[in-house]
């Protein structure tokens, strides 16, 4: 099935609370699980880039279970970083560590020349070309620092696509089950993945399928 794609930003009143209501416990701590398997749970610490934050529960997560590390997020949709900003303003326990950004990469300005840690999750699969995620990741990390990024991976077919909307996102509302579908049809196979990791030559990052709908791309930068 060919790759189909999808708005490249979530602007939508409707799509923005549909998102930030619906149920991602399992996969965001899933996120949290997979990245902390990969480097450890302790002696993580410094400045933390995540890419595509959308209203930073990701953000806040990672926040939370590394309390030695400043989170800045940063996502193109104004309306999600304005949700978010409004959790975070009754998350005292973390609101001096995470700061969410509006802006659109690779152009956005952000508030550090380099970062200790770049997390990503759903980003790829909106970004009408793959390299500009790759692009920042180079941009802004320092040698050795770890990457983390998960993301959805395209179905073979549209019967499949229909079939992970149902087993996953039945009781949500109509929007989000669009918009997930969407995005399943938007989303790259583990080939295409490494094809860009090759073409961007960040070879050294490997690529898991993570679970039936999610890919995993991480490893450490030289």
């Amino acid at each position: 099935m060919e790759r189909i794609l999808e708005s490249e930003l979530m602007e939508e009143e409707g799509q923005v609370c549909a998102y930030a209501e619906a149920d991602f416990e399992d996969a965001h701590s899933r996120f949290i699980a997979l990245f902390q398997d990969m480097v450890g749970h302790k002696g993580i610490n410094g400045y933390v880039l995540d890419l595509g934050c959308g209203y930073g529960d990701i953000a806040m997560r990672f926040a939370r279970a590394y309390p030695r590390c400043i989170v800045h997020g940063i996502d193109g949709s104004e309306a999600m970083i304005h949700y978010g900003k409004g959790i975070l303003r009754e998350a005292h326990d973390i609101q001096d560590r995470v700061e969410l950004i509006h802006g659109r990469l690779p152009e956005a300005v952000l508030p550090r020349i380099k970062y200790d840690i770049i997390i990503s999750n759903s980003l790829l699969h909106h970004l009408p070309n793959p390299q500009v995620l790759y692009q920042v990741i180079q941009r802004y990390t320092i040698s050795g620092a770890p990457v983390f990024i998960m993301d959805l991976k395209r179905p073979k077919t549209i019967d499949e696509a229909r079939v992970l909307v149902e087993t996953h996102v039945a009781n949500e509302p109509e929007v989000l089950k669009r918009d997930f579908y969407n995005s399943l049809l938007a989303a790259f196979e583990e080939r295409e993945v490494l094809e860009q990791l090759k073409e961007a030559k960040l070879n050294n990052l490997s690529v898991k399928v993570a679970s039936d709908r999610h890919i995993v791309i991480s490893g450490y930068i030289p």
